[in-house]
């Protein structure tokens, strides 16, 4: 059975959610879906170990395939994802209406303070080197203009990234796509039964709890040992500790390599970075964007 197309298309440097028409769904299948630097791959990780109701490490590109990511090739990704052989963990960085969205498939949507995605996503973009510069644009079949060189100036990139949208109807996220409306895209949905809203703040308060909601909202078995071991497991220092085992390709893509990739995972450094006319742009981009509700919660002020 396939599943249904996008109702929008999605193509630039980064992106090409035209890659989903070569996924055969599940009935059973599991994305998780985030805008970027919100917990995608911790989430990722936790739901694999539940899946397999192990603590074995996995590397997250080979068993959690980032689907709409064009630069690899669509062939290499659609027999990765068909050759699965246990329930499936995909990974994807579209709005609602860019996936396939099917009543069968469960949706786990990460979400995080704007504030702090942003802080992450500029130790990410700005790590980018030369090879991750020239897959990303010299890979053949890309829509749009190039990804331009991050700026040296973190205050610099903060403006672009939160007055400037990509696509036709964003108005933040530039260069890469919309962190805001993404989450809010998902947040309309959330009364959904297969989609489940997470947040950040909650992984890092206590996790097992957390871990306790996927497996519930997953139909997964899960006793409390096995979630403690498997809270002890996806940590962030053990994470930070195993990153190049996780993404054996983020060597020769960013600055410092998979350490790089995982970072910090700490929240509130916008503080010491952000002056008040930068966070005048963060108030008129969250009252253009997000409703009371979402921003709220993003924020960690209100319940999803």
């Amino acid at each position: 059975m396939t599943a249904p197309t996008p109702r929008r298309i999605y193509q630039n440097h980064h992106l090409d959610n035209t890659r989903w028409a070569h996924v055969h769904a599940r009935d059973d299948d599991i994305v998780v879906v985030t805008a970027y630097k919100s917990g995608t791959t911790w989430t990722q990780n936790i739901v694999l170990h539940l899946i397999h109701q192990d603590l074995e490490l996995r590397e997250i590109s080979k068993h959690s395939p980032w689907i709409e990511m064009r630069i690899r090739p669509v062939e290499d990704m659609a027999a990765r994802v068909a050759a699965i052989e246990t329930r499936r963990c995909l990974k994807s960085h579209m709005p609602f209406d860019g996936l396939p969205f099917s009543h069968t498939t469960r949706y786990v949507m990460p979400g995080r303070d704007p504030r702090d995605v942003f802080m992450s996503f500029w130790n990410h973009y700005s790590a980018y080197m030369p090879k991750m510069y020239a897959d990303l644009n010299d890979t053949p079949g890309r829509v749009g203009p190039p990804l331009p060189r991050c700026p040296e100036d973190i205050r610099a990139c903060w403006r672009d990234w939160i007055t400037r949208g990509w696509f036709e109807g964003d108005s933040e996220g530039w260069p890469f796509w919309s962190n805001m409306g993404l989450v809010q895209s998902w947040w309309d949905q959330r009364a959904l039964p297969n989609v489940l809203m997470i947040h950040y703040d909650d992984m890092l308060a206590d996790l097992p709890r957390e871990i306790a909601r996927i497996a519930a909202f997953l139909g997964i078995d899960a006793g409390p040992d096995l979630i403690a071991d498997i809270a002890e497991a996806t940590s962030f220092k053990a994470m930070k500790a195993r990153a190049m085992a996780l993404d054996t390709t983020a060597e020769d893509q960013f600055a410092g390599g998979a350490g790089r990739f995982i970072f910090k995972g700490t929240n509130g450094r916008w503080r010491d970075v952000l002056d008040a006319d930068d966070l005048a742009l963060y108030e008129a981009a969250a009252a253009r964007v997000l409703s009371p509700d979402c921003r709220a919660w993003l924020e960690g002020r209100g319940p999803a």
